[in-house]
């Protein structure tokens, strides 16, 4: 069996994606274009959990990146400022 460019390079990345020989990885790949639709994995669904953050009445969770954006900044130009190493 002689496989086009295209399928060999495919055929390889699969096996090193899934550390599989070439003859399971060939064959898993026959298996799955000749049973036509893919089965699907049924999966469980992901789901949060939201829970109370405790902030106190007035404190604005959307501006707490912010503030720790404000934070860093002023942390990096105190680091740079020349004038701060006397």
């Amino acid at each position: 069996m002689t496989l086009d460019k295209d399928v060999e390079k495919l055929l390889r990345d699969t096996m090193h994606r899934t550390r599989r020989s070439f003859k399971e990885t060939l064959n898993g790949a026959i298996r799955r274009g000749l049973q036509g639709r893919r089965p699907q994995r049924t999966r469980a669904r992901f789901v949060v959990k939201a829970r109370p953050m405790g902030l106190r009445p007035g404190i604005d969770p959307a501006g707490l990146n912010k503030l720790a954006d404000a934070l860093e900044i002023e942390a990096a130009t105190t680091r740079l400022d020349p004038s701060s190493c006397e």
